[in-house]
């Protein structure tokens, strides 16, 4: 029996026991005589009798047992040239300063508290000061408009919010201050203060009695303890997209997060305390609070905060320079940078100036990793490359390759195996079980593990209709896939993103895995556009490589030939269409379901979370065409 074998089979047969054991590896100030209580909540809760502190366990027991003076977080932002390597001691003294003053302005346990900062050290630390008082965080992507970040204000009724003068990105200066006034302005709840960090690149005018100057305010903190909290007291509540169009606010809870992210840093990562970990992400978004704030930090690892681009800034080598600068062991981040850097630079060459010998291998989420980006890393690197699946409302990874038990042998298009907590199933339409190797939809027998959400802020009747109602018994991902006869995860997309072509049921990701792998790709999507013969038709978007060889008609023709060869006629796929880009969220995430509406002729509402609004207009004119 493997390693990975053996852990799995342990927590099936006694869960109770398996997840008190992980618990121990962190401090509590009650420790959890329960494991789980099924009568609460939902489909119950974690470490229901336990009480703890979030932020001690990632910062003040490092103090305490003599690692002060190592380093927890380090600023890489190319985009001010400036590293800054922030040692457990001082975010200890800095974490409890700006406790303290959000205290001595009435901020206690259970308020609410908006972060809407860049990428600097400041957002991690307020995120962590509150959750030192157990107030609860809601951070929202930096730069989001005005009307969104209102309806979070709206939602969340937070008593402050913590921003910044401004962001960066290549090229420009954003200016957060005028976003935060009118969301504000539009919000139906009013904050009682704003703390603003003034960044030289451009200063904010602050509004007298409402705003006050972030450093002042921490410098002036007196320092704050800890707060005793329940293991199942909200940490934080993080907004995601609905399908209604008003945001799901995903709630975290402190003792079941906490235990799942500490255990998830050695099992899934293989990390040890003072090692170097990097997730290339954004605190707002679920990778940020998992893996650049709290799982790191919790683990007694060095963090990397890293304010850039994968191109850009200034060039495709950039993560490969901080993974060598930094000594990088593990580098985290999603499919989509990786195609980038492909795409910019598909020889490596950017690569081969710099000393990886110290990372160790390579994760990618956020979206299923193409099989042809994945071997072109692993290619590269020389390092395993480990696709692994999760979302925002399980906070952690449902599937992985666990480098504690050993990894697997790579399979490029799978998300690993089930990690310990999750028990996947496939169910067709009417809730069977599916037999292996057969697609349909990626279900969680219910418990959910520690760490998921166990609830959407004050909307416990949402969260039951759109996670537990379709599959009774069962979360529901909305993804589509299958799991094969050696018990391997493959996720081909969304549920919305199966087709029905003529009464047949295909997947997208598939197409999509045909098309990735022709040599001049870059990226690509495949969406089902309607069709008054065969219900849906599958249309292929493509991005073609810098200095493709191939004009871009005969591409489109080799592509319809190649799903034709791979998948089938029946796939009926006869329409590719060359693009300079594809539309993403700030995450990365490609709008397929935008796409599909635009390849329908349907009204479509910009969202809100896009990279650049333009791109769909260029969208619209080629599949005008």
């Amino acid at each position: 029996m493997s390693g990975y074998d053996a852990a799995y089979a342990a927590w099936r047969a006694d869960p109770e026991a398996w997840w008190l054991e992980a618990a121990a590896g962190l401090d509590w100030s009650v420790p959890p005589r329960r494991a789980f209580d099924a009568s609460s909540g939902l489909y119950g809760r974690w470490f229901p009798d336990g009480r703890l502190n979030t932020c001690h366990n990632a910062v003040d027991r490092h103090v305490a047992a003599g690692r002060g003076g190592h380093t927890a977080l380090l600023y890489d932002s190319p985009m001010t040239g400036r590293v800054e390597h922030i040692t457990y001691a001082t975010l200890q003294s800095r974490v409890a300063r700006l406790a303290g003053a959000l205290a001595a302005r009435g901020v206690g346990h259970g308020d609410r508290v908006l972060i809407y900062m860049p990428m600097v050290p400041e957002a991690a630390i307020a995120m962590l000061a509150c959750a030192r008082l157990g107030a609860i965080h809601s951070v929202v992507f930096g730069g989001f408009a005005a009307a969104e970040l209102a309806t979070r204000i709206t939602d969340a009724t937070p008593r402050a919010v913590i921003s910044a003068s401004c962001g960066l990105e290549p090229g420009r200066v954003v200016p957060y201050k005028p976003l935060l006034d009118a969301a504000i302005g539009m919000a139906a709840h009013k904050p009682d203060f704003c703390l603003v960090l003034q960044r030289e690149q451009l200063r904010a005018d602050l509004t007298p009695g409402r705003d006050f100057d972030y450093a002042a305010e921490e410098a002036a903190g007196e320092p704050h303890p800890c707060v005793e909290v329940a293991a199942t007291d909200p940490l934080y509540i993080l907004y995601t997209s609905g399908t209604t169009g008003k945001p799901k606010g995903i709630v975290r809870d402190h003792g079941g997060h906490a235990v799942a992210l500490h255990r998830s840093m050695s099992m899934i990562y293989g990390m040890a305390p003072g090692e170097v970990f990097w997730a290339a992400s954004d605190v707002g978004w679920v990778v940020g609070h998992s893996y650049i704030v709290y799982a790191p930090l919790l683990a007694g690892c060095t963090s990397v905060l890293f304010e850039g681009k994968p191109v850009g800034t200034p060039d495709p080598g950039t993560f490969w320079r901080v993974c060598a600068q930094h000594g990088v062991k593990l580098l985290f981040t999603a499919p989509t940078a990786i195609r980038a850097i492909k795409k910019e630079d598909p020889e490596g060459t950017h690569l081969a100036h710099h000393d990886l010998s110290r990372l160790e291998a390579l994760y990618l989420a956020g979206e299923r990793c193409d099989p042809p980006t994945a071997e072109w890393a692993a290619a590269k690197l020389g390092k395993p490359v480990v696709d692994h699946w999760w979302q925002t409302e399980t906070g952690w990874p449902i599937t992985a390759g666990f480098r504690e038990f050993g990894l697997f042998d790579p399979r490029p298009g799978a998300g690993g195996k089930p990690t310990p907590g999750f028990e996947v199933r496939v169910l067709d339409a009417s809730g069977a079980e599916v037999p292996p190797g057969a697609e349909g939809a990626l279900v969680i027998k219910l418990p959910l593990p520690p760490g998921c959400a166990p609830t959407l802020w004050n909307a416990e009747a949402r969260y039951r209709e759109a996670y537990l109602s379709t599959f009774p018994g069962f979360y529901d991902t909305s993804d589509a896939g299958m799991v094969d006869g050696e018990g391997f995860v493959w996720v081909m997309g969304r549920t919305d993103d199966i087709i029905n072509v003529a009464g047949h049921r295909l997947s997208t990701g598939a197409m999509e895995e045909v098309l990735a792998s022709h040599p001049d790709v870059a990226e690509c999507a495949v969406v089902g556009a309607a069709d008054g013969l065969k219900g849906q038709v599958p249309v292929g978007l493509v991005v073609l490589k810098s200095g493709a060889a191939r004009p871009e008609d005969q591409v489109a023709r080799e592509l319809v030939a190649l799903v034709r060869e791979r998948i089938g006629p029946v796939a009926a796929f006869r329409d590719a269409r060359v693009v300079p880009r594809l539309p993403k969220t700030r995450s990365g995430k490609i709008l397929r379901a935008t796409i599909r509406k635009i390849a329908d002729g349907q009204e479509f509402t910009v969202p809100p979370t896009i990279d650049d609004p333009v791109i769909l207009q260029e969208i619209q004119e080629v599949l005008a065409r």
